[in-house]
């Protein structure tokens, strides 16, 4: 049966910044279909409530702390789960960060190699750490969370625009090379969603206005219209998916370049 592909019984799945927004509700998403999720972010304490909260509700969750910009913590991560549960058969990359907003030509280069170190190699360090254990189990699934930011230019946010481009095309990439094992790659480029990344973007009268003039449906998403693509990718409903990279931004992309009101 079709209901029974989107099931996620004994699947165990990592999702970084996991605490709060799009990870958060990712998370939640895939334990409603009955995964154990891993529920990892920069702080114990963070992490710790958002798994209460799961369990509270009758999820299975469990919480390990990590700072995906640092080497020794991603490998620390993955070497904890594999520790205690013995596989890993889903990774969500969802961690990102924007902490430049300006002309390319003055962009610091401490602040492009932050946004690159966080937005694209961790998540390519931490699927180079699951890729054996998926190998040997028969498969698995991993999940990058990059933007239609990384679809088309945009001024003033080069850094964020460069490490989301690269981060869909590792994916792309690890698909083609890990296809063979089962282990499907994928990613979703979310729109402007209701959270603390996109606050600045929203708050800003002039470009609200025009993503809502451009935006087909007229308003923000929130992070729990991305959980439903991640439950679809992570599970066997998706089993043919592979090196496909998905836009979930309510029109945005398909907005007409002369206005038809």
């Amino acid at each position: 049966m079709i209901k029974e592909k989107f099931e996620l019984n004994n699947k165990i799945a990592v999702i970084t910044g996991a605490s709060k927004g799009i990870g958060k509700a990712m998370a939640q998403g895939l334990a409603e279909f009955g995964a154990t999720v891993i529920v990892s972010s920069r702080k114990q304490e963070a992490v710790d409530e958002v798994a209460k909260e799961f369990t509270e509700l009758g999820l299975k969750a469990d919480s390990f702390e990590c700072h995906v910009a640092k080497h020794d913590q991603r490998e620390k991560l993955i070497e904890k789960v594999i520790e205690k549960y013995g596989r890993i058969d889903i990774l969500i990359n969802n961690a990102g960060t924007n902490p430049y907003f300006g002309p390319i030509s003055k962009m610091p280069v401490n602040l492009y190699q932050k946004t690159m170190d966080i937005n694209v190699n961790s998540a390519i360090e931490l699927s180079n750490l699951v890729y054996p254990y998926m190998k040997k189990q028969g498969g698995g699934s991993i999940i990058h969370i990059s933007s239609i930011e990384g679809l088309h230019p945009s001024a003033f946010m080069a850094a964020y625009n460069i490490s989301k481009t690269a981060l869909i095309m590792a994916g792309k990439n690890q698909s083609i090379e890990w296809g063979r094992h089962n282990i499907r790659v994928n990613s979703i480029c979310p729109g402007y969603v209701k959270t603390k990344l996109s606050a600045a973007l929203l708050e800003n009268e002039v470009s609200r206005n025009s993503f809502l003039k451009n935006c087909s449906l007229g308003r923000v998403s929130t992070p729990d219209e991305m959980a439903g693509l991640a439950v679809f990718l992570a599970s066997d409903a998706s089993s043919y998916m592979t090196g496909t990279t998905i836009v979930n931004d309510g029109g945005l992309m398909n907005a007409p370049k002369i206005s038809m009101q």
